[in-house]
């Protein structure tokens, strides 16, 4: 009986022995054959996708401008366009060239990897975990408590920022003080708050309990509970004015009473007065006829579209005889309008699957800020960028597909990517612009400027060549297999932002009203103007990059007149 255990024990052994071996053998064999794989698909690329491809296009180059229709209906000889080889034989596919397929997967690799450059590694938002915390961190400004917090009826009624990430209670109430704001509240440790009234509604100390994201030992707010900050101290006079921007001479409305719901009379009056009085008052618009001060916003009786002749208002701007009569001086107060700022996802799923597709630097985060503020719902993201929801895109921890935002943003350009949307805004920016604007993300964000040792390197010129022909495949492919197009020009709605806005939201089946527009237009910039030192009289682009980007502008051009679209704006090729 012994002698049977004992053999039944070494073969047991011996068991475990040959299925570690067979599993390492097995690891070890897929290992090889993923880097057989990746060798192959690699030498598979560099032969498949020549350095002397690309698309096809006109051969009349000696014209600036935009080619003629005329000229586009009979096309003659066609040129392969690369910086080292522009007169190789092209092929004969005339808008979606058969090298886009190879040149598309092998592009679509390498984008992705500098899209998620600047991905971070977020973590959850807290809600719970931390007992009462002491307000143990030194802040200038004085803690007046916790209080409750609701977010459809908000007593802090001023600006909101979102930092899901870096927010301090020393931001907060910088950026607050920075807008004239009286209080700073901070809720849920990463959303920032702003007035100048109190909450009425005092909470439990202890119901403040989330740690700072930006800031260990500090407190922010709670859940749906906000740790207000006093402020008033920290706006010095001189700051109090340095925010406060002209925005012209404009016609008075009729009846100014009933136009605008706060006002002044004052006299002696100056800009810094007026403008004050409408920082409390929480309004965005300060208006001074003669001795009058009047606080409000932009709407359809003042709509400040067309200003008057600025010597009408006598040529200065704090003297308190500046305006008067028919015409007044319009400022912007450093209080943000907060009409079109509160969103949301769509309750019900929608039925149309919608898309909002560009070109890497064409725009795509400033169009998702003016159609979130103008819709009042989230927009979707096909990526996931941590930067920006950090910034309060908070659809883009929703998945693409939820279908509970109001579209979806992409770069992608495949057939299959394409045809899975129902309907799509397919925003064009100029190319030279594009082209900058992405390299600058690349190596600064969203908000910076790439440096000159950037821009001298060697990657400049790869990156060039390989995103110009990127930038017209995307048109194309979008043209081609696109089944509801609405094609925006990025120029045509910074330069007329209403009527193109109004397309784009009617486009996606929502009804808005004038006022929100407004309001839109009045926070049109957002936080998206890049910051850092911009070069003056920058050229970046080479003879051959421009003989190349040309090309494809042509191309693009063609294809989008062949499909009853407007071609592009003549401005696109450089005169």
């Amino acid at each position: 009986m012994a002698k049977a255990f004992f053999r039944l024990q070494k073969f047991l052994r011996r068991t475990q022995f040959l299925l570690f071996f067979l599993t390492a053998a097995y690891l070890m064999a897929g290992s090889l054959l993923l880097l057989q794989r990746t060798r192959l698909v690699i030498q598979q690329g560099s032969r498949g996708t020549p350095t002397n491809q690309a698309l096809p296009v006109p051969e009349e180059m000696s014209r600036v401008g935009i080619i003629e229709p005329r000229t586009l209906q009979s096309p003659g000889p066609r040129l392969l366009v690369h910086m080292d080889a522009l007169q190789e034989p092209a092929l004969d596919q005339q808008h979606s060239p058969h090298w886009l397929v190879s040149r598309n997967s092998e592009l679509r690799q390498l984008r992705r990897r500098w899209f998620h450059r600047f991905t971070s590694d977020q973590e959850p938002l807290q809600t719970a975990g931390f007992k009462a915390m002491k307000h143990t961190a030194e802040h200038k400004g004085t803690y007046m408590g916790c209080f409750t917090h609701d977010s459809r009826e908000r007593t802090l009624k001023g600006a909101v920022f979102y930092d899901l990430r870096k927010m301090t209670v020393a931001h907060c109430q910088e950026a607050c003080a920075e807008r004239a704001y009286s209080y700073a509240g901070l809720a849920y440790g990463a959303e920032c708050y702003c007035g100048n009234s109190l909450p009425a509604a005092a909470a439990k100390p202890e119901e403040c309990n989330i740690e700072c994201k930006g800031e260990k030992g500090s407190v922010c707010g709670g859940v749906s509970r906000l740790s207000v900050y006093g402020v008033e101290e920290l706006r010095a006079p001189a700051r109090r004015g340095r925010n406060v921007i002209y925005r012209g001479c404009f016609r008075a409305p009729e009846n100014l009473t009933d136009t605008f719901p706060a006002s002044l009379i004052q006299p002696n009056l100056t800009v810094e007065m007026c403008s004050e009085f409408c920082s409390k008052k929480e309004f965005p618009l300060a208006v001074i006829r003669g001795q009058e001060c009047y606080c409000g916003y932009p709407t359809r009786r003042f709509p400040l579209r067309e200003g008057t002749d600025g010597l009408r208002c006598s040529g200065t701007r704090n003297a308190s005889s500046a305006a008067g009569g028919q015409d007044c001086l319009v400022y912007q107060t450093p209080v943000q309008d907060t009409r079109c700022t509160d969103r949301k996802f769509l309750t019900t799923k929608s039925k149309v699957f919608v898309a909002l597709s560009s070109f890497p630097g064409a725009g795509n985060t400033w169009a998702r800020h003016l159609i979130e503020h103008a819709t009042g719902y989230y927009t979707g993201s096909y990526y996931f960028d941590g930067a920006l929801y950090n910034k309060g895109f908070k659809g883009e921890k929703d998945h693409w597909r939820s279908r509970r935002t109001i579209c979806v943003k992409t770069h992608e350009s495949g057939k299959t990517e394409i045809e899975m949307f129902d309907s799509a805004i397919l925003l064009i920016r100029n190319p030279y612009k594009s082209l900058m604007a992405e390299f600058n993300r690349k190596y600064a964000g969203h908000l910076g400027y790439a440096t000159d040792r950037n821009w001298k390197s060697k990657e400049w010129p790869d990156f060039v060549n390989s995103y110009a022909s990127w930038w017209a495949s995307h048109v194309l492919e979008w043209l081609k297999y696109g089944k509801r197009l609405l094609v925006v020009h990025y120029e045509d709605l910074k330069q007329s932002l209403i009527p193109k806005l109004k397309e784009m939201v009617e486009f996606l089946n929502v009804t808005v009203t004038e006022d929100r527009l407004l309001c839109v237009e009045n926070n049109r910039d957002g936080n998206f103007k890049r910051s850092g030192a911009k070069q003056k009289n920058f050229e970046p682009f080479t003879q051959e990059m421009k003989d190349l980007i040309n090309r494809y502008i042509l191309t693009v051009d063609e294809a989008l007149r062949g499909r009853n679209f407007s071609g592009l704006p003549r401005e696109y090729v450089p005169r």
